[in-house]
């Protein structure tokens, strides 16, 4: 079983792409842990709500099997912080699980991750991705090495999935 990081904004998050991809995880035998920039009650843009437990800044990533950062609009107050950045970054240089849906592969491209790699990500960001090396695909899901990119709710089912089959490679 692993642990997995799931980074939601405090408001806006996309709740499919948390939900959804939490219940594939959880289906896997994985536990899941939720951080955003604050603690408390997260607001989805649906709806829905979930309790962060921890800050970024509280983050040790050592504690982790993988990091997925969830998108939705709010997910933009992570392109550029700096303890997402640092996540991400030590994350993949741990040889761990780093995976983005929505927006959030932005994230990813920020700090160094997609040069030169296959990924996809929200129609409206495929500039971000592109301007720092990524390959944009234009599926769906996209894997290459640890890192899992997604390009937003409907796809979060199988996004899930894909962190769970590398998980289980990992292991």
């Amino acid at each position: 079983m692993a642990t997995v990081l799931m980074i939601i904004a405090p408001e806006q998050f996309r709740d499919e792409e948390l939900f959804d991809t939490r219940q594939e995880l959880e289906k896997g035998g994985h536990k899941t842990v939720i951080a955003a920039m604050t603690k408390g009650v997260c607001h989805g843009a649906r709806g829905g709500s979930a309790t962060a437990t921890l800050t970024l800044a509280e983050i040790e990533v050592e504690k982790y099997d993988a990091v997925v950062f969830v998108g939705g609009g709010g997910s933009r107050i992570y392109f550029t912080n700096s303890d997402a950045l640092r996540i991400a970054k030590e994350m993949y240089g741990q040889g761990k699980v780093v995976a983005a849906i929505c927006v959030a592969p932005v994230v990813l491209a920020n700090a160094g991750l997609l040069k030169g790699k296959d990924a996809t990500v929200f129609g409206s960001e495929v500039k971000g991705i592109e301007s720092k090396g990524a390959k944009y695909t234009g599926a769906g899901v996209t894997v290459d090495t640890n890192i899992v990119t997604a390009d937003g709710p409907k796809s979060a089912g199988l996004f899930g999935r894909k962190i769970t089959e590398l998980l289980r490679a990992h292991a």
